[in-house]
């Protein structure tokens, strides 16, 4: 019955290969030194596979709420700046509104890694440990 949450209708299994092949591909351009051409068709598939994973309605509302429109305008300005030939100014523009945007989401995926197990090692360096209890405000909740 658990599993019944996560069932995906087609549409939303092109969006959540979309969004991972959007967020490959950006990693890809990043190693390969700013390549403007991955960096672009990165965040164009990153884009449209949110839009098709939580729906056009829900993405406009997440993206244009009023207290995440600075957030959304440095999110969307970094892709603008990366398709105009600026991949370097453009993808610190874009990780900054990333940031911004899902900073609220940070947390829960802070205390997700800290419960897998080759991962949750990381976790109990001293200088990770000290920043991921920042982020998180406290320590892991019991």
């Amino acid at each position: 019955k658990a599993l019944e949450m996560f069932e995906l209708n087609d549409w939303q299994k092109i969006g959540l290969g979309l969004t991972g092949f959007g967020i490959f591909f950006i990693f890809l351009g990043v190693l390969l030194l700013l390549d403007r051409s991955l960096l672009a068709m990165g965040n164009i598939l990153f884009i449209s596979g949110v839009a098709l994973l939580i729906g056009l309605s829900n993405t406009f509302r997440f993206f244009f709420q009023a207290q995440k429109m600075k957030a959304s305008a440095f999110f969307f300005g970094g892709i603008l700046l990366v398709l105009l030939g600026f991949p370097l100014i453009g993808m610190g523009v874009e990780s900054w509104g990333f940031f911004l945007l899902f900073r609220g989401f940070f947390p829960a995926v802070i205390n997700f890694l800290r419960r897998l197990p080759v991962v949750s090692a990381i976790f109990w360096l001293p200088g990770v440990n000290a920043i991921a209890d920042r982020i998180c405000g406290g320590s892991l909740p019991v």
